[in-house]
């Protein structure tokens, strides 16, 4: 363990103003309250804190955050409070105490929705202070350091919850160097054979090449004394996990792989970075579309770079950062860098980005949408890349990397995205799931009264333009789904004699929980929940009694006792549906929907009309229906598409192709079905799959009885 005198020293080296009783106080408590505590290892447990707290000096960072680290677990695991922390530290460091306290109860990778909230609560608290965030980043580093004392299947736990969380947040801080390192102990756990063999080859690699680092390191700092430019140049190869995850992305083999060596040139200014790639460029050829220039158009996070990747010795593809030595602060620490300190003062580096704007664009508009949206959206911003593409004006627009001219459309406007119809890039009108690239330019063509499509969730990659598409789609479906979910409520009230009214679905909607009967109509639509279900809650009685199965062979009343009836193949009625009866002279009563198009040549037969209604009650799943699907030709769709509809509780009874063709086929599905809100449930289920394009009841009027 670090002594206290030590962890002064690591302090005082960048910060000579440093309180060291505050931190020698701090040290003392921390230990007192952890008394006769241990780690999984059998090493007493303030060891941990003081190793964070060492982390942090790494970073340079205040001592408030530094005090933050010692005492980072007292509150939560001894009997020390939170007004006893304010009074001995002050009000400053019991905040940042308090919310890394707050931040280590929150289960990560625990269900979905507990997951949503849980970064809910994540980014409220870093949009309090980001020092909270950068002392729960050490700690878990330190864990991923020690993770081996503790059981294998915690090991698990713990490598893909920092894989999943930690990683990203820390390479979308900025801090690169932490990303890393995370993933590649979090690699060891998850998958030690993939990193064993990597590290392996590179051996061998090494081995029959010789130091391939140091050849490159000197060849680049030979052409950079030719032009008189002083610079430093640094070289490794690349993570473990780096390489892994190319591997698997470019579904390469090692041996196949290129640029596996990094080098970072660091120079004085910014004419000198210029210079430089210049040099570089002259002397080994460039790889097409491998460069970025992150110094005009630098990352949110602060970053400044340029990046180039070169055919260097041997041919070998080497990628090369270039940036000045206070854009090189900014790159190692990120957002932490606003917090560095240098001589005893706060150090002023003009590429430092302050936390609050940069929180601020993390999570913008995050908060729209419910909460599975929101975990994606946050996933999708942590995880994304950048490109930067033009305006007609010639205005930057950022974008994650995969997106496309509906992204860039959203991130304009909502109005823009909504009306979206087309897309120009360079001049040249392309399709709208076009991926962007940088340094292109951009045009949107809308059109009044175009709205957005259910594909589009597909094309577009950035969260806010998802959100944007869902909320219209969503306002889109309300009407639809409160006309059927009126229909389907006026069906369930009549099976227990009694009328669908205003006054009795305001009443429902408020012992079921919904704010208005408008809502629990578009709820009944969108099948969220079921007519059954409002009557039972207005007229429990009677719903128990229209709960019992009906006979299927007398499931419809208004025939005499010696009349059979049977469903009409034209129209395929369904309970729950208005219908009436035609009589047919040695075959009893043929039951119609009362919007069949087959009535229309009856009607001046008025005499063979039967008025009928279906019977209350709980119907058995025996009524054959037509669906006409159009779905992907793609591998496994069919085979969803019928569990789909097992899931639904119902029975696919035949199955025809109708149309073959090279990107869809189209095909009718017979299904047997309970009433018309059963397969109202089947048909919500279908259109939700991505791979459906259309689902329609067929209704065939050249099928004669």
């Amino acid at each position: 363990m670090i002594d206290v005198e030590d962890l002064i020293a690591l302090v005082r080296n960048y910060n000579p103003r440093s309180n060291s009783d505050l931190i020698r106080a701090a040290y003392a408590y921390g230990r007192e309250m952890h008394e006769g505590q241990f780690r999984k290892s059998g090493e007493p447990y303030f060891t941990h804190p003081v190793a964070v707290a060492a982390i942090l000096t790494e970073q340079h960072l205040d001592d408030a955050t530094i005090i933050t680290a010692l005492l980072h677990d007292t509150i939560e695991d001894t009997k020390s409070t939170y007004t006893e922390v304010e009074r001995l530290f002050g009000t400053e460091v019991a905040e940042l105490v308090d919310g890394v306290t707050k931040l280590t109860n929150l289960q990560l990778s625990s269900t979905e929705s507990q997951q949503a909230e849980n970064f809910r609560k994540l980014f409220m608290a870093m949009s309090k202070d980001l020092r909270v965030i950068l002392v729960k980043l050490a700690d878990r580093l330190h864990n991923m350091r020690t993770i081996k004392s503790m059981k294998p299947e915690k090991q698990a736990q713990k490598a893909r919850e920092t894989m999943e969380i930690y990683a990203p947040l820390a390479g979308r801080m900025g801090m690169q160097w932490m990303r890393e390192e995370l993933e590649d102990l979090s690699f060891r756990v998850i998958n030690p054979e993939a990193r064993g063999s990597i590290i392996r080859r590179f051996l061998i690699l090494q081995r029959e090449a010789g130091d391939v680092v140091h050849q490159i390191t000197g060849d680049i700092m030979t052409e950079l004394d030719k032009v008189q430019i002083d610079a430093s140049v640094y070289g490794r190869a690349k993570k473990p996990y780096s390489i892994w995850r190319k591997m698997q992305e470019k579904d390469l083999a090692f041996s196949r792989l290129s640029d596996i060596y990094g080098f970072r040139v660091i120079c004085r200014d910014v004419g000198d970075c210029y210079r430089i790639l210049g040099v570089i460029h002259q002397r080994w050829r460039a790889v097409p579309g491998r460069f970025k220039d992150y110094i005009s158009q630098p990352k949110t996070n602060g970053y400044r770079s340029i990046h180039t990747t070169v055919s260097g010795r041997d041919g070998k593809r080497v990628e090369v950062q270039i940036r000045t030595r206070e854009m090189h602060e900014v790159a190692e620490a990120g957002v932490a860098a606003h917090w560095s300190y240098r001589e005893g003062v706060r150090a002023k580096n003009p590429f430092a980005v302050d936390p609050a704007r940069w929180i601020a664009s993390m999570t913008e508009r995050l908060d729209e949408g419910d909460t599975s949206e929101f975990l994606e959206n946050v996933k999708l911003e942590m995880y994304s890349d950048q490109v930067f593409c033009f305006t007609p004006k010639g205005d930057v627009i950022q974008l994650p990397r995969g997106a496309t001219p509906l992204d860039y459309a959203y991130s304009i406007h909502t109005r823009i995205g909504n009306s979206c119809v087309s897309a120009k890039i360079d001049g040249i009108r392309v399709p709208l799931w076009t991926r962007l690239k940088n340094g292109q330019s951009v045009e949107i063509i809308t059109a009044e009264g175009q709205k957005p499509q259910v594909s589009w969730i597909d094309i577009v990659t950035t969260g806010r333009a998802k959100a944007a598409i869902r909320r219209s789609l969503r306002e889109e479906d309300r009407g639809r789904f409160m006309r059927l979910g009126q229909e389907l409520a006026r069906a369930a009230f009549e099976h227990v004699g009694k009328k669908a009214t205003d006054k009795a679905l305001r009443t429902g909607a408020k012992l079921l929980g919904y704010s208005d009967d408008e809502d629990l109509l578009a709820a009944l639509g969108s099948a969220e929940i079921t007519a059954r279900r409002v009557v039972e809650a207005l007229y429990p009685d009677l719903s128990a009694k229209a709960g019992d199965e009906v006979d299927s062979t007398r499931a419809v009343a208004g025939l005499t006792a010696d009349q059979s009836f049977a469903r009409a193949p034209c129209c395929q009625p369904l309970p729950g549906e208005r219908i009436v009866g035609i009589t047919y002279r040695g075959r009893g009563v043929l039951v119609h929907s009362i919007d069949c198009p087959a009535l229309a040549e009856l009607e001046d037969q008025p005499t063979r009309w039967v008025d009928l209604h279906w019977h209350s009650g709980r119907h058995a799943a025996v009524n054959t229906v037509t669906l006409d699907v159009a779905i992907a030709n793609d591998t496994g769709v069919l085979g969803r598409i019928c569990t789909l509809v097992g899931e639904q509780k119902a029975n696919i009874s035949d199955l025809r192709f109708t149309e073959r063709k090279p990107d869809f086929y189209r095909l009718f599905i017979d299904v047997d079905l309970r009433d018309v809100e059963h397969l109202h449930m089947v048909m919500t289920a279908l259109e939700a799959e991505t791979d459906v394009a259309q689902v329609t009841r067929h209704r065939d009027v050249t099928r004669k009885p």
